[in-house]
């Protein structure tokens, strides 16, 4: 469908109505708003929860205005003959719904799959969950850290005399958002070719589930029971974080070129020759004992002298920086991972933006998060013309 958006955008076109909330479905959506979709976010009078979370600047939610930038904001009552009528109407202009309530929900307000696929049959129907469509647990309710507990993953991550331990991000939520965002551009390449609309079923359990391959490898392939190794790799070394006079660094030497010049720059290339080194899987099987000898090493090194040392050789090694100063480091601000929006009450803001590079897709020039309701007349206005016409 042609709508009217940036030429330059690889989803200009494309018009997405957004049903939404907290973090996984909207950084779906916020995904392809950044590549010029067009996303029509649907909410009640509460507006979408996420707009009462702080962060907080001046009575608006940042971290909203960080998973809703682009998109626009119409006020509805889903369980109303109005609201109802207003939703079957935007959707013959659109192309996906995204919609990210509990199983059975949409069908309740007769919004489901199979109600609207004979009267919509191009409509790719993305719904996004915490365990899917099916499945014992598919009407639990789910959040990032109930999905960490179950998948494995807080079980495998933390001190291995410790407790299991959550990653320090919502990664169950963001994979789920991922993989919803991928599935919705997937169907929408099969309609191009049939003609025909899909349903997307994303749990975020499946996700977080997939985004574990080694560990996935481990368990399923070589019936291995996985267990907490810290901040040292569970399969190869040294390949973790070391200590330095000053801080800890990390390295990766994940081959036996790598480890003879690693060996050559601590200074002791004759480990290269002792039998419980000789290959990656013995070196892990030894790591305390190497450990040690790049303790004796870098204890007398500054963090920033250990890893340049390493880097010059050709060796990864890395600071152990902090998010800010990620975010604020010459690679992120040349690889455009944020960039600049103009917010009517908060007046310029920096909100991250999708990680991929497109030729001829220039990044930025975007919009900041909408107020609730705020682009209702305008959309009921396209509704009328597009009647009338």
């Amino acid at each position: 469908m042609e709508h009217s958006q940036s030429p330059s955008r690889p989803l200009t076109g494309v018009r997405i109505l957004d049903f939404t909330r907290v973090l996984a479905g909207p950084y779906c959506t916020a995904l392809m708003a950044d590549l010029g979709a067009e996303v029509i976010k649907i909410e009640s009078a509460h507006g979408d929860d996420y707009r009462h979370i702080g962060p907080f600047e001046q009575g608006e939610s940042l971290l909203f205005q960080s998973l809703n930038r682009g998109k626009k904001s119409i006020m509805l009552d889903l369980k109303s003959p109005d609201g109802l009528a207003t939703v079957k109407a935007l959707l013959g202009e659109c192309d996906v719904l995204v919609e990210n309530y509990r199983p059975g929900v949409m069908d309740k307000l007769g919004l489901g799959f199979g109600t609207l696929e004979s009267e919509f049959p191009g409509l790719v129907y993305v719904s996004v969950s915490g365990f899917g469509q099916t499945g014992p647990n598919a009407t639990k309710p789910a959040y990032d850290i109930i999905i960490q507990a179950m998948s494995g993953l807080m079980d495998v991550t933390g001190d291995p005399n410790g407790d299991p331990t959550m990653v320090g991000e919502a990664m169950a939520d963001v994979a789920g958002g991922l993989f919803a965002a991928w599935g919705a551009m997937v169907a929408l390449f099969d309609r191009s070719r049939t003609g025909k609309g899909r349903h997307v079923d994303v749990a975020l359990y499946d996700g977080l589930m997939s985004m574990m391959p080694i560990l996935a490898c481990r368990t399923l392939m070589a019936g291995e029971a996985a267990t907490r190794t810290g901040n040292r790799h569970p399969l190869s070394a040294p390949f973790g974080t070391y200590p330095a006079k000053d801080g800890h660094f990390a390295i990766a030497v994940l081959n036996d070129r790598l480890f003879v010049r690693f060996c050559q720059v601590i200074g002791q290339p004759e480990l290269t020759q002792e039998a419980r080194f000789a290959t990656d899987s013995l070196r892990r099987l030894n790591e305390p004992a190497l450990a040690d000898r790049i303790d004796q090493w870098a204890s007398r090194l500054s963090v920033q002298s250990a890893v340049d040392q390493l880097s010059e050789a050709g060796i990864p090694a890395a600071l152990i920086q902090t998010v800010s100063q990620a975010w604020s480091s010459p690679q992120a601000i040349e690889r455009a991972l944020a960039s600049e929006v103009h917010h009517p009450t908060l007046g310029h803001l920096t909100v991250p933006e999708q990680p991929v590079h497109f030729n001829n897709a220039p990044r930025g020039n975007r919009s900041p998060a909408p107020a609730l309701n705020a682009d209702a007349t305008a959309i009921r206005a396209t509704l009328i013309t597009g009647a009338a016409q």
